[in-house]
């Protein structure tokens, strides 16, 4: 009750009442039946989520890759509305055209305990031009209630520009700044390396941390940006999304499998069996997850798909998940040996196999892979997990002996093909940065490392346009901090 006090009070005193006045203690004493009043009246609601049903969105409308890995003329609008019966429906447009009414959406109902139960709609948009902009309105009963444009995705012709970050949404004031300069940036689609939102993946952090910065209705450095409404956002799991696992304590963790559309060509893997996270807790809470997540848990942890002429492969990094499972490792061969035909291999995950930084530096499961990434000539590798920036030489490695060769002549400006595997971490997208004593202290990275910026937070930009792949960090005030080339 202390908790709903505090909100209550705080909003009393932004009325037109001068209540803190010295000497006037009317709302400590005979007031004080009066608080209570209002509490029940507006804190209450506000605690079990009713604040964000203002209007018909609990969670307005936003992209998401879908279902088709490797359509670039499709893609899915989502939005969260209450858990009321109503005629929803998608139209879209070329810009300035007619409008076509799209496929009638489909819905699942998130009904968790704590939380207000709630509906997550997801319509599939079809014939888009790709990497042309078109726009979209959804209407309730008719009437329409939300527009915005967005861009399909880009084929195997097109030039693209990505952008990439991981550990962002911690309601932090950098989160804002870095997803005001992505705004600026224009990417044609934004990649998260895991972490989505702090701390625990809740469905209360989603609503309070990740939507209200990157789906706002105002791009400031104060605000952030409303960008998940216009570009196509894909994520993959990390320790901050998917590992609670104690549906007793937090009942809406887990949040990643409910509000995320992604394709499930991932390795089928049984929700209580090897590689999946335990998750414990009231068997009706478990039931619930189950229920509302429905085959997306735990499948959409692991998957691919293709963007532009790249082949992309997101896997699940966290620690219990075993890449030296002979199946998981045999979905990754085929996974990868499937994209003979692409230009470039993207592979991304949060927990990086190779970093420099003091933080997490046990943590290297992920080289158990970096064999499969040699054999299928991957070109970057893409994490988050530590809170800074770091560029690793091209490397190969060796998994029997824990032995790199680094190309040291690759330099991304003069000598632009890397022999071996570059390894970024772009961690910085908005929780506080890791280890900022670092950056000036080459002598304490390892020598796998050629850049490493710890004092600042930052995204990273990445234009491809053939056979050309042009990578910037870019920092939190919009300056360029990394640079580099690869050409084939």
């Amino acid at each position: 009750m202390d908790k709903i006090q505090n909100i209550a009070l705080s909003a009393l005193k932004k009325l037109p009442l001068d209540l803190n006045r010295k000497g006037n203690n009317m709302w400590l004493s005979n007031g004080m039946y009066l608080v209570r009043c209002l509490i029940c009246l507006w804190a209450v609601p506000a605690i079990f989520g009713a604040e964000l049903a203002s209007g018909p969105f609990v969670a307005k409308p936003y992209l998401q890759l879908g279902r088709m890995p490797a359509d670039p003329t499709y893609m899915d609008v989502v939005w969260h509305s209450a858990d009321a019966e109503a005629v929803w429906t998608v139209e879209t447009r070329s810009p300035g055209g007619a409008w076509s009414k799209g496929v009638n959406p489909t819905y699942r109902r998130i009904g968790v305990p704590t939380i207000e139960p709630h509906r997550v709609y997801r319509a599939e948009v079809k014939h888009l031009a790709p990497g042309k902009t078109f726009e979209y309105r959804v209407l309730r009963d008719g009437q329409p209630l939300f527009s915005s444009t967005g861009t399909a995705r880009k084929a195997a012709g097109q030039p693209y520009r990505l952008g990439i970050f991981g550990d962002i949404a911690a309601d932090k004031d950098p989160q804002k700044k870095v997803a005001y300069q992505l705004s600026k940036a224009k990417p044609d689609a934004v990649m998260v390396m895991g972490d989505i939102v702090y701390s625990r993946g809740r469905i209360t952090e989603y609503r309070h941390h990740f939507f209200d910065c990157y789906n706002g209705e105002v791009a400031s450095p104060e605000t952030g940006a409303p960008l998940t409404r216009s570009i196509l956002f894909i994520g993959a799991p990390g320790n901050h999304d998917t590992a609670t696992t104690d549906l007793e304590k937090f009942p809406d963790a887990q949040a990643y499998f409910y509000y995320w559309s992604q394709p499930l060509n991932g390795p089928t893997i049984a929700p209580a069996g090897a590689n999946a996270a335990k998750i414990t807790g009231p068997p009706a809470n478990i039931q619930a997850l189950k229920d509302s997540a429905g085959e997306q848990f735990p499948r959409m942890a692991n998957f691919s798909f293709d963007y532009g002429n790249a082949h992309w492969t997101i896997l699940d990094s966290n620690p219990f998940v075993d890449w030296s499972d002979v199946e998981l490792r045999e979905w990754l061969k085929n996974d990868l040996a499937s994209a003979k035909d692409a230009t470039w291999r993207f592979i991304g995950f949060h927990h990086p196999g190779f970093n420099s930084a003091i933080k997490h530096q046990e943590e290297k499961q992920m080289r158990k892979v970096a064999d499969l990434f040699e054999e299928y000539k991957v070109d970057v590798v893409f994490s988050g997990h530590v809170h800074n920036y770091q560029r690793s030489f091209p490397v190969k490695w060796e998994t029997k002996t824990s032995m790199w060769t680094l190309d040291k002549k690759f330099d991304g400006a003069s000598q632009t093909r890397p022999n071996g595997v570059i390894y970024i971490v772009t961690g910085a997208g908005g929780a506080g940065v890791y280890n900022p004593e670092q950056q000036d202290y080459p002598d304490t990275w390892s020598k796998f490392t050629d850049k490493f910026v710890s004092k600042v937070n930052s995204f990273s930009q990445v234009d491809v346009d053939g056979r050309r792949f042009e990578f910037r960090q870019i920092s939190d005030t919009g300056t360029v901090v990394d640079h580099f080339v690869i050409t084939k």
